[in-house]
């Protein structure tokens, strides 16, 4: 195999003092995540520090580490590893000659970037590079830099923020080619003032745009043309994406297939393609919509990413599916465990409300939504009614707005933790019921997912 880096080009990067020369094929800063051939960068933090996982690293298959502090195995030192692993991403994104895309948005950021990475690989397979599970902060986007292979097509990194500030800097570290926002809703309210906020601080991956590049803006989200406004200063290649008139990439028609999905015909322009979406949900025709864009604006093949879309499957804990065992046969499982928001919750609720059988959800907190927590909870009780939702199974504490509000209205079962939960599916979940289950990751619902045998 290739190597991904050798020590001297390590060396030549972070400044830093190889102990001898190696060669690594990989890079990885979780010692549980260490496989042969790999370079281990022990970065320190507060709860722990990666040198003290070294030998477990090594006994793994490591080739190599970067440290700050010196060790007996083949190693970089430098002074401070955070930075050595900066420092090693820019270098793979400055050697390299492939078609950057970021992709950021309050919801559907890591679907788009699965889809966008399908799409392409369709027509250039094997040579498409992309973040992994949900590595999009200020340490996993630096390490998908890293991991980037020498030579490629296109690269898709997915850049997530909870703080104004923090795409900025991701986003000069990708440099993408073509820059796409998914929408614009009400998440991590904690930390902004209002809707307007965040979406200036999702606007801030435009300012990494390269000379030329294209900008992706969701044509139908209220913060249309504050977005635009903010992609003008760093380009003239601006395409939104939607279903309204006017949007560039617009879909004429969307409806709902046989098999669950959607058939969608899009317009790009003067040209128009008709396609099946495999997963269900208008906000998935959204951002069907959205990778179609990226894919054009990145000089993709549009037929081949449609014929991916049609085949592309659930994600753990975003939108997969799975038949569960229960009593007296089976339940149909929607996974969408893995984090939740006020838009997030109500369109996969509306998604529930298309499936068949009888409507069940297990429905977890929505963490950082700062003082209106309580509205945001409560102003869910008519989406799960009209999701005709019989039994609702609520997870923590700050779901009480919701069990007041559908109070007598539903069967509603409220508990405060996911081991509570997972003590109480065998009352809620029958044979024949379809079940919703999503909540914010912290909340812990891929427990219960588990529990239910996914």
């Amino acid at each position: 195999m290739m190597s991904l880096w050798t020590s001297h080009e390590i060396v030549t990067a972070t400044g830093g003092a190889a102990s001898s020369d190696f060669a690594v094929t990989g890079v990885a800063f979780d010692s549980r995540e260490v496989g042969p051939g790999d370079l281990f960068v022990a970065l320190g933090g507060e709860a722990t520090d990666g040198h003290r996982f070294l030998d477990q690293a090594f006994a793994q298959g490591a080739a190599g580490a970067i440290v700050s502090q010196p060790c007996g195995q083949p190693h970089v030192l430098v002074t401070d590893t955070f930075a050595a692993l900066n420092d090693l991403a820019r270098a793979a994104r400055a050697r390299t000659h492939a078609t950057v895309i970021g992709v950021t948005g309050s919801v559907g950021k890591t679907s788009a970037k699965e889809a966008l990475y399908a799409a392409l690989d369709r027509g250039t397979p094997g040579r498409v590079h992309r973040s992994v599970k949900s590595y999009n902060n200020h340490v996993g986007v630096p390490l998908s830099l890293a991991r980037m292979p020498r030579d490629g097509d296109y690269a898709v990194f997915e850049m997530g923020m909870n703080h104004a500030g923090e795409l900025a800097e991701l986003t000069r570290i990708v440099r993408p080619h073509v820059a796409l926002v998914t929408t614009v809703a009400a998440v991590h309210m904690e930390f902004f003032a209002d809707e307007a906020a965040i979406a200036d601080a999702k606007a801030e991956i435009f300012q990494g745009l390269q000379p030329g590049g294209t900008a992706i803006v969701p044509f139908d989200n209220p913060h249309r043309d504050r977005l635009i406004a903010a992609a003008r200063p760093h380009t003239q290649r601006i395409v939104t994406f939607g279903t309204g008139e006017g949007a560039d990439v617009r879909a004429v028609e969307a409806m709902r297939s046989g098999v669950g999905g959607s058939f969608v015909t899009a317009r790009l322009g003067e040209r128009e393609l008709s396609f099946t979406l495999s997963q269900p949900g208008t906000h998935w025709v959204s951002n069907a919509l959205g990778v179609l864009a990226a894919v054009d604006a990145a000089g993709g093949d549009l037929g081949l990413a449609g014929l991916a879309l049609a085949e592309l499957g659930g994600l753990p804990g975003r939108g997969a599916r799975f038949q569960a065992a229960v009593a007296g046969g089976t339940a149909l499982v929607l996974d969408e465990s893995y984090n939740a928001n006020p838009a997030s919750m109500r369109a996969t609720l509306a998604v529930l409300g298309d499936e068949p059988g009888r409507h069940v959800a297990i429905l977890g907190t929505m963490a950082e939504l700062g003082d209106d927590s309580a509205a945001y909870h409560a102003e869910l009780a008519q989406p799960v009614i009209d999701a005709r939702v019989e039994t609702i199974l609520l997870v923590g504490e700050a779901m009480a707005p919701l069990a007041d509000a559908l109070e007598q209205k539903v069967n509603v079962v409220h508990v405060p933790d996911a081991s509570a939960a997972i003590v109480v599916l065998p009352d809620v979940v029958q044979a024949g019921d379809t079940v919703l289950v999503k909540g914010s990751n912290s909340v812990g619902l891929s427990r219960v997912v588990a529990a239910l045998g996914g």
